[in-house]
């Protein structure tokens, strides 16, 4: 295989070994990144100096008998969004375009640590706010697999460049499914940690050291294992919590397909959801419950479901809306008078969310709060909960109008993209990890990812069982025109 295409571990290790020098491999990358990235536009700023100096240094360690880390030489890129010296974090914005970080994210630091040769970063939709991704700064990202569709977002670069052999790993971030839809659409594997677990200072608006309630930073991957890697790398208490706090993830039992049980829920009453991408969901399902998953169609926590969406949505578009100016925040007071009126459609929910008191916010999280422990109480029973990451595969771009209006053709007809954030927020919300794994191709030769939901701190229990979906059903496959 072409080592471009193989995973973040072997090519490490190809290094090390001397079976290839670092700037052999990084120039084989950008000899991708130069013959694709036009077509999709994945890569929207390089720092290729930087990388070959890195890469020369990563040879010398090698050539000294050593390896600077577990990511030895491995050439990557990373979402815009992630402080990164020397480059952009514009978010979308044109008026962010000469704005430049002072310093690294701390997860940026902790990459380079490792051994990693950042070459780029990858593009995303304004204020990282879409399932596409295409803004005024850097244009539109095209899905790999056909540059007629979108790749998912706010990932979505991240994705592209993952799929089509421009890096090996990459970091993104997800507070409404933004690692896990770009994953699914593009047929790669991607993990949002357990809130928390990555620190987050140096990611979105310039200069703020505060983190999001619910947002998470996560690797994307071509293969499991650089999941855990990756996971590895970034995740550890931020700099004043490193003082006293250590991460020590449970690691995941080592059972044998039999002895997992999986509860699964392919479809919900808040969503509708396409029926070529059920069918192919149901069969993966069903393959795993042919090697002795013990499946269990009908577990549920003790939850209310939509009840639950829509504490998701309040508390979601609640920390998102910390970051809008004055200006805008007035403008949501009109949408909230609508949600005081009985209204409840996205905007009328949205308005609320982010003009209420932090009287009312703490309602919210206490709602929340009752629902971890539901969750809690589900996972003594259950390893996870398997289900769709959104309602249908990758659909085509449309960029008119703003994103509450835009709708998706499912099942012959014409669904709002805002209800495809039930499956975002299904685990999200409630802070626990989800991991999306490859699941084969939909009947229009689409690739799809099964969500893979696990307990609190559970994440490395959610990469492994996706490891053996790679084992034992296959995984990432090459889009066509890119092998």
């Amino acid at each position: 295989m072409d080592i471009t295409l193989r995973s973040a571990t072997d090519q490490a290790a190809a290094i090390a070994a001397g079976d290839i020098s670092a700037r052999e491999l990084l120039d084989a990358v950008l000899e991708r990144y130069e013959r694709h990235n036009p077509t999709i536009n994945a890569v929207t700023f390089t720092q290729l100096d930087e990388a070959r100096e890195r890469a020369r240094l990563a040879d010398e360690r090698t050539a000294q008998g050593g390896a600077l880390g577990p990511l030895h030489g491995v050439p990557m890129t990373i979402k815009e969004a992630w402080d990164w010296v020397g480059s952009p974090s514009t978010s979308g914005h044109p008026e962010l375009a000469d704005w430049r970080p002072q310093r690294n994210s701390e997860a940026i630091d902790r990459l380079l640590a490792a051994g990693a040769v950042i070459y780029g970063k990858t593009n995303l939709p304004v204020s990282m706010a879409d399932w596409q991704t295409f803004n005024p700064v850097y244009g539109t990202t095209s899905n790999p697999w056909n540059p007629e569709l979108i790749p998912g977002g706010s990932s979505g670069g991240a994705a592209a460049a993952v799929a089509s052999g421009m890096a090996a790993l990459e970091l993104g971030s997800d507070i409404g499914a933004s690692i896990r839809n770009p994953a699914h659409y593009c047929g790669v594997f991607g993990h949002k940690p357990t809130y928390g677990l990555v620190p987050m200072a140096g990611h979105g608006s310039p200069g703020n050291p505060t983190e999001l309630d619910i947002g998470v930073g996560g690797p994307l991957a071509r293969y499991a294992a650089d999941l855990e890697l990756g996971l590895n790398v970034v995740a550890g208490p931020s700099r004043l919590a490193a003082a006293g706090w250590r991460v020590d993830l449970p690691a995941p039992a080592a059972k044998v397909p039999h002895e997992i049980r999986a509860a699964v829920m392919l479809e919900s009453p808040s969503v509708v959801q396409d029926s070529e991408l059920t069918d192919q969901l149901a069969a993966t399902v069903e393959a795993l419950s042919n090697l002795g998953v013990q499946i269990d169609y009908d577990a549920r926590p003790d939850i209310d479901i939509k009840r639950s969406h829509e504490v998701y949505l309040m508390l979601l578009r609640a920390a998102t809306g910390t970051e809008y100016s004055e200006e805008a925040f007035n403008q949501q007071l009109a949408q909230a008078e609508r949600y005081e009126a009985g209204e409840r459609d996205y905007r009328a929910i949205a308005g609320r969310a982010v003009t209420m008191s932090h009287w009312q916010w703490a309602a919210y999280d206490r709602e929340r709060e009752f629902e971890r422990l539901a969750w809690a109480a589900f996972f003594e029973d259950y390893d996870f909960l398997l289900c769709p990451t959104a309602a249908s595969a990758a659909y085509p771009h449309d960029q008119v109008g703003e994103r509450a209006d835009r709708t998706i053709t499912v099942n012959g007809g014409q669904e709002s993209t805002m209800d495809q954030l039930f499956w975002a927020g299904w685990s999200c919300g409630v802070l626990l990890p989800g991991t999306v794994a490859p699941a084969g191709l939909t009947a229009s030769g689409l690739p799809c990812g099964l969500q893979i939901v696990a307990g609190h701190l559970q994440d490395r229990t959610a990469i492994a069982f996706a490891a053996l979906m790679e084992r034992e059903l296959g995984g990432y496959q090459v889009p066509p025109g890119y092998d």
